[in-house]
Order: C-alpha cells, then structure tokens, then sequence
C-alpha cells in the first residue's frame, strides 16, 4: 500500500504560525496533524503501509526529516517530493507519480476524521465523506441504492446530497488513476485555473470504475485558528495522552483533558483543559485553557485562553499589588 500526502500549501489563513512551520506539522493534541492523519489511516486499512510521499513546498531539511521520521514510526518508507507551483490537486498528486501503482491512498494534510470502520481494498475506489448540515461549500457526492457514487457536484447552490467530500480517497489500480490525471496535464485541461483531482474521479466513473463511500462519524477541519482549536480539544477527549515522567509540575492543578511534553515544567499555575503543551517549556504562575503551546517557550503571570502559541516564545505579563476598596472597577 502506498500513501500519498499532497501538503505544499503556504497556509496562509494559519499565520503567522506557518511562516515558520508548514500547517500539516502544526501541533494538535500533543502530535503533528499530519502524524495523526497517517496514523488515522493506518488504523482503517487492512494492510501495511509500504510507503508515504509527502508532497512538499521547498520548507527545508529540518521539515523533511521530521516528515521522514514520522513514516520511519509506522515501519514505511519516507519519500519527499516538491510541487513548485500550486496548480491544483491532480497536479499534486502527480508530483508523486513513482508511487501511482497497485494499491494507493491519497490523504489531503489539513484534515484528520473519526472513523468505527476498515476499507475493504478489493473495491475498485473509495472516497470518505462525511455527513454536513449544508453541503454548499463543499464537493458531494449522489449514491445509488447500493451505495455506490452516481455523480461528483462541486459546491451545490440547490440540494443534491449532504455527503461531502473530506480529502481522502483509496485507488486500488494507482496506474489507472496515474493514466487519468496525466490526460488532464497534456491535454491541458483545468478547471478554475487548475487541474482537478475530480475530473479524473469523473472521467474514471463514466469508463465504469465503481466508487463506493466510507463515511467518517466527524470530520475534523485545521484550516483555521478556532478549527485547530476544536479538533484539539476533540482529540484530548477522544485520545488519551500519556503522562511523561520528565514533566514537571509544583504547586500546580491540571485540568484534564490535557498534553503535556517532555520536560515541560509547570509552576503555580492552573492549565487545563483543553491544553496542549510541548517539549521544553517553562509555564509559572499562569492560567491557561483551551490552548495550544509549542515547544521551548516560557510562560509566566499570564492568564490565557482560546489561543495559539508558537515555539521560542518569552511572555511573561505584569503582575500587580491591588488595594481597592469598595465599588472600585478595573479592568
């Protein structure tokens, strides 16, 4: 089985976190969301992952070891490939060609899901979908009443179906799928200015190709600060985070559900819940909730809630010596 992960996006809506850090290695619970996702992955298929491509923008060594490392936990081998230009999902995915053979998963990095199922890989093709109250803002999918997909409809102003479409597709003939989107980059044919992953989706199901569906029971989206926010509070809730012996905490209360890494010291303060802390930080007198904390920062006499902290960071705020009377208001 091989995996691609198509994630050369800039970000842009995660600034300023990912002028340093590409959006897919952005913490959530604890882990990379692109980690997650792979593992994610792993769990619902039958099989080893032989091989991961992650299809990159050029981020640097330190981020494609990171990527290679995290294939190296699931016994796969890392492969890095580069999109120079943005120019559509296809275009993509074609960056990692070589591995457009047998069995293949295509997972877009932004977006992690809960799922009580395992693909069955002796289907011809399966896209997850999930659920959404109002599909106009999303690609869905009409099944027929043996569940498998009739037509693909971008973004619908009037209702056909409420099963959108999240990012993740398994191919059991990858050669095929190769031989479609190949025909989309020499016949030069986009869509919006791009070339579509669900055009080749499209022109495979009218040559018979039969997709069926694997739905998600919730669909996690990071494509902005208050969705990374939720998904990390939905995976403290659903994952537990074990306790690392290196942290450090005094004088302290911990509000579970809550991460906490290695050699991370708490003092005097109240964290939790809903906060995720990385490696190396140094948090005093301080409370913190529903936040996300990178590594190698220090905290001290802040009062935070519902935000994002990046890594390196020095913010300690003024404490004070109050002496008011009655009726006094400050804020």
């Amino acid at each position: 089985m091989k995996l691609i992960i198509p994630m050369a996006g800039i970000g842009k809506r995660m600034r300023p976190h990912t002028l340093t850090v590409p959006k897919p290695l952005l913490p959530v619970a604890g882990k990379p969301m692109v980690q997650h996702l792979v593992e994610d992955i792993a769990a619902t298929i039958k099989g080893q992952i032989d091989e991961i491509g992650f299809v990159i923008g050029h981020f640097g060594k330190e981020v494609e070891n990171h990527l290679l490392a995290v294939a190296n936990k699931l016994d796969a081998k890392g492969k890095i490939y580069y999109q120079e230009e943005a120019l559509g999902t296809a275009h993509a995915i074609m960056c990692a060609s070589e591995l457009l053979e047998g069995n293949v998963v295509v997972a877009f990095a932004d977006t992690l899901f809960r799922g009580e199922f395992t693909v069955d890989t002796s289907h011809e093709g399966i896209i997850w979908v999930q659920k959404v109250e109002d599909p106009k803002p999303f690609g869905v999918v009409k099944l027929d009443k043996h569940n498998i997909i009739t037509d693909f409809v971008e973004k619908p102003q009037e209702f056909v179906s409420d099963l959108a479409i999240i990012g993740i597709y398994y191919f059991k003939d990858g050669a095929y799928l190769k031989k479609e989107m190949q025909y989309l980059l020499d016949n030069d044919i986009k869509e919006k200015g791009e070339y579509q992953l669900t055009n080749a989706l499209e022109n495979m199901k009218q040559k018979g190709t039969k997709f069926s569906v694997a739905q998600v029971t919730e669909w996690l989206d990071c494509g902005s600060k208050a969705n990374m926010l939720h998904t990390n509070k939905r995976l403290l809730e659903i994952k537990k985070s074990p306790k690392n012996a290196t942290v450090k905490i005094v004088n302290s209360t911990i509000i579970e559900p809550c991460f906490i890494g290695e050699n991370t010291t708490v003092i005097n303060s109240v964290v939790g819940p809903f906060v995720s802390i990385g490696s190396h930080n140094h948090i005093e007198g301080s409370i913190i909730s529903d936040t996300i904390i990178q590594d190698n920062s220090n905290i001290a006499n802040a009062n935070i809630t519902e935000s994002m902290v990046g890594s390196h960071v020095h913010y300690v705020s003024k404490q004070e010596q109050l002496n008011l009377g009655d009726y006094n208001q400050k804020s």
